[in-house]
């Protein structure tokens, strides 16, 4: 009985055990799952830019003969902004889910993104920030290959909301690094 005991404590270190949490902080904690229908969403708005993105590629296939040169880098264009939207919607699934509400569980796993093994919520801000600005320079891309389909009006505005994303994005990475250095002087302080 003593030997049971014995490796029962080596097992479960005192210090290891948990105490129980309150019914208030549990059902605070318990919360995060309520965003697990908002991932599975986005997930369905991911098959609709999969089923759009092959609309696509089958307009550009039947119709490649007859584009010129313009159009079909329209077309392109529109098919890369589907693709990297489809990566904003990973990004935030995968990073959201990670983040909030819990572990994956694929460290070792050869498909894990390598991005992955250091997200927080600064660094998917940040990826998010990009992506944006991403999308925004296709967009971009497009009207001025084809200005004459949008107004000087239109094409101001993409220009200034196009800024508007960058600034952003410098300073949420400025944020971020300067948090992540506070961070990591608290850790050698403590340490």
């Amino acid at each position: 009985m003593l030997e049971f005991i014995a490796r029962m404590s080596i097992a479960h270190p005192p210090s290891s055990r948990r105490r129980p949490m309150r019914a208030l902080p549990t059902l605070i904690f318990m919360s995060r799952w309520l965003q697990v229908p908002l991932y599975l969403g986005l997930i369905v708005a991911q098959g609709v830019y999969v089923v759009l993105f092959v609309k696509e590629v089958w307009h550009l296939v039947v119709t490649s003969m007859t584009l010129d040169e313009t159009q079909l880098m329209l077309i392109v264009l529109g098919l890369i902004d589907v693709v990297m939207i489809s990566n904003l919607l990973i990004m935030v699934i995968v990073g959201g889910y990670e983040t909030f509400v819990s572990r994956l569980g694929v460290d070792g796993h050869p498909d894990e993104p390598e991005w992955l093994d250091h997200v927080n919520a600064g660094v998917l801000k940040v990826k998010l920030a990009m992506a944006l600005i991403s999308i925004s320079s296709i967009h971009l891309l497009q009207t001025f290959i084809n200005p004459a389909q949008h107004s000087t009006h239109a094409i101001a505005w993409q220009v200034v909301i196009h800024i508007a994303f960058l600034t952003s994005a410098l300073v949420l990475a400025w944020i971020e690094r300067i948090t992540s250095r506070l961070d990591h002087a608290a850790q050698i302080t403590n340490g």
